[in-house]
């Protein structure tokens, strides 16, 4: 599953989190993605077996950052908005450093403040379960 649909989305369980991830590939280029189970996302893209995947030719692959969220469409939402990051936006983000992630904006809506949505409603950390 490389990304849900909002149709997949609506039917996804209701106690089930959903995780934005971010990946390293060998060649140093990330990759976002949405899954409701990280390590056999990542597994699966390590595998490679769908050669038309993104980072079926840049494996390995290592996790560098995933968030949980309770809805869906929230997940959705927020991995469409880190693919519009910059490297140095994401990396900023990898290091917690909301500071630098603010300056990076490209404008004010894009400035992302901890306790302001999505993430007011996250259900796990960096990296506590992923």
């Amino acid at each position: 599953m490389l990304s849900l649909s909002k149709h997949d989305a609506q039917h996804t369980t209701a106690a089930e989190t959903m995780f934005v991830y971010i990946l390293e590939c060998s060649n140093r280029s990330y990759y976002v993605g949405v899954t409701n189970d990280v390590a056999r996302r990542v597994a699966q893209h390590n595998e490679g077996l769908d050669q038309k995947s993104y980072t079926h030719n840049k494996r390995p692959v290592s996790l560098k950052f995933c968030e949980g969220f309770d809805d869906p469409l929230q997940a959705i939402e927020f991995e469409k908005r880190l693919k519009g990051w910059s490297r140095k936006k994401k990396e900023a983000l990898f290091k917690g450093d909301w500071e630098e992630v603010r300056n990076l904006a490209k404008n004010f809506t894009q400035v992302i403040i901890r306790d302001s949505p999505p993430f007011d409603r996250l259900r796990v950390t960096i990296n506590q379960s992923c």
